[in-house]
Parts: structure tokens; C-alpha cells; sequence
């Protein structure tokens, strides 16, 4: 049995909570509020966020970072991307041991790029930790809490280490892979987001199945298009943190960003979306992030900038999509060619 910090209690901390706490773990979760933490305790419930859902014996909230991170050798971190460099501040007083680092927040920073591990890399001191470990793949919270089959994939720079996290998590309805490719697993899960607005906003405006299968196809060559250009391997992207994550978050009305999306497509501004939701929207951030680097990358991504005409220059749904359907014609394997030369090439 091992103590295992998890900092974040929203939906998706809290259902890795309970993967850990069935596993035998001595679960320890970290909610910023108090009142938050003495509910989950008293309740053995996290209301707002997983209605219903009984939290094992073996989780106990905190809202102390120092009560959380005593003797603990892992560490999960699950809070929004624009939150990590704080959280990772503050967390450094409180590390009197190595600790393995595994995140599971998907999102890329705007203006720097970076993407969470790096950011990660960059607030704590490389020796205060063996490695940080990215887990990610078609994962509703809602569904992982009750035990519904799910399957994720963990990836580091030392694969011996993904293996050790491999350990952690697994169990009969919970599996995880392992992968070499940080790049490629982190930036799948962050990009996958900003198709999901997308997809919700094709819902919103009424349009069917063939354009939103059109618009996942699509999407995923922008994913592989961007993703290649900063060293991910190709392949990782036809797997569970590509085109799995792709369709769960594209698919089911559990995603908040299809859900934002949705709302967007009816014609609701952006910031009562957000204010609605009550819960961060990754895409979101992420849209102008990957906006920004597809500009950097001279990577052609017209799906993302048509998003990020919506959201940040009010741009009408209805007008992004004519402009995409009245592209210049293309052959579609050339995307294929491009990316299999890239990757051949480096």
C-alpha cells in the first residue's frame, strides 16, 4: 500500500481518488477550501462535482498541503492547466523526499507554449522528483467513478517510472497502458479539446453525424499535423490519447467543452458559457495556445482558427463553417504523406 497525494478535487481528481482508494492506497485529496474538505469527510461524497458517488474509507480530504504531502513518494496532480504553475509553487516548501510526479490536467500554456510536464519541469527542482509522468485517454470522471470499464495510457521520459504509476492505477475496470511518447500523449489529450468545442458547436447550430464525423476525421489530421511538427510520434495519435480521446469528448454530452461548444453553436456568448458551466473549459485556453503555435509551427490548422474566430473575435458559427466547407480543394491522403515524411525525415 502506498500514500498518494492527489491535489485537485474536482470531478476528475476525485475519480482518480477512488481508483487509488479501491486499490488499497492511502489516498490523500487536496481541496483548497476547508468546508469542501470536512464535507467529503463527513459525507464520504464530493456533491458538487460527482452527484451521488460514495469516496472509500481509505480517501481522506485536506485542505493542508503539509498534512497532504508528509512521507507521500507520488504525487497526481489534477488542477486546471492556468492553475499548475501556482500549485507547484506551493507545494515545493513541503517535499522532504523525491516524489514521482503524474498530472493529469490537459491544456497547453498561451504566449509560452509549453505544455504541462514542461511547465511542471520548469516551477519544481529537478531533484525533488524521479520524473513527471503524464496520464491521459477517453476518460469521463463521471463514468470512471462508477466503475464503468475505462482505459488511459501513463508516459515519461523513463519508462520504468510510467511502469511504477502502470502499478498504481490498474485494476479490473480500470486499465492503463504505458507509451514512450510524452509529446504526442500530452498534446493528444490537450488538442482533442479544442475539436470538442468544435463538435459541440456543429450540435448547437443543428447540423448531423456527417459533419461532426467530417470535423473528428479532420481534427485529428490537425492533432497529427501540429503534434508531429513538435516531435510527437504519428502513431500515438491513431491510439487512446488521440483518436479515442477525440471521439469520447466529441461524442457525449459528459464533455464540458462539447457542452460549451453546444451552447456556443445556439448563439450564447462565450462569457455566459463559462459563467453557466461553473467549471473550467480547457479547449478554450488551449484554442488560443494552439492558434498561436500553429502560427509559430507554420502548421496549417484552419479548424482551430476558425474556433478561435468564435471565441476570441465573435466571429458567427454559421460563417466559420462556409468558410471551411469552401476551402481551396486538396487531395486527403496528402496530409497522411506529409506527416509519415516528417517522421521519416527526423
Amino acid at each position: 500500500m502506498e500514500k498518494v497525494a492527489v491535489l485537485g478535487a474536482g470531478s476528475w481528481g476525485t475519480a482518480l481518488a477512488i481508483v487509488l482508494g479501491d486499490n488499497g492506497h492511502d489516498v490523500h485529496l487536496w481541496t483548497h477550501r476547508a468546508s469542501h474538505a470536512e464535507e467529503m469527510n463527513r459525507t464520504h461524497k464530493n456533491e458538487k462535482y460527482l452527484k451521488d458517488i460514495m469516496i472509500p474509507n481509505n480517501v481522506t480530504a485536506h485542505s493542508e498541503l503539509s498534512t497532504v504531502l508528509a512521507d507521500t513518494e507520488h504525487i497526481i496532480l489534477v488542477v486546471p492547466t492556468k492553475a499548475i504553475r501556482e500549485v507547484c509553487q506551493e507545494l515545493i516548501p513541503h517535499l522532504n523526499n523525491k516524489v514521482t510526479i503524474t498530472h493529469a490536467s490537459k491544456g497547453i500554456e498561451p504566449e509560452t507554449y509549453k505544455r504541462v510536464s514542461e511547465i511542471i519541469a520548469e516551477e519544481i527542482p529537478e531533484k525533488l522528483y524521479t520524473d513527471i509522468v503524464v496520464l491521459s485517454g477517453p476518460s469521463h470522471a463521471e463514468e470512471v467513478s462508477l466503475k464503468h470499464p475505462t482505459t488511459v495510457t501513463v508516459s515519461a521520459k523513463d519508462l520504468s517510472v510510467a511502469s511504477t504509476v502502470q502499478d498504481l492505477f490498474i485494476n479490473e475496470q480500470f486499465r492503463v497502458y504505458t507509451s514512450p511518447d510524452l509529446v504526442g500523449v500530452e498534446l493528444g489529450g490537450a488538442l482533442k479539446n479544442i475539436i470538442a468545442l468544435g463538435a459541440g458547436i456543429s450540435d448547437g447550430l443543428g447540423f448531423g453525424d456527417n459533419a461532426k464525423a467530417a470535423l473528428i476525421t479532420r481534427g485529428l489530421a490537425e492533432i497529427a499535423r501540429l503534434g508531429t511538427s513538435m516531435g510527437a510520434n504519428p502513431l500515438t495519435f491513431s491510439g487512446l490519447t488521440g483518436i479515442g480521446d477525440l471521439i469520447v469528448t466529441c461524442t457525449s454530452s459528459h464533455s464540458r467543452n462539447w457542452r460549451a461548444g453546444y451552447k456556443l453553436g445556439q448563439g450564447t456568448k462565450l462569457d455566459e458559457v463559462l459563467e453557466d458551466m461553473g467549471m473550467v473549459v480547457e479547449g478554450v485556453r488551449t484554442a488560443k495556445a494552439a492558434y498561436q503555435l500553429s502560427k509559430t509551427q507554420e502548421v496549417d490548422m484552419p479548424i482551430t482558427a476558425g474556433i478561435y474566430q468564435i471565441l476570441f473575435e465573435e466571429a458567427n458559427p454559421k460563417d466559420v463553417v462556409t468558410q471551411l466547407m469552401t476551402r481551396i480543394r486538396r487531395h486527403e491522403m496528402e496530409d497522411l504523406t506529409n506527416i509519415l515524411d516528417d517522421q521519416m525525415n527526423n
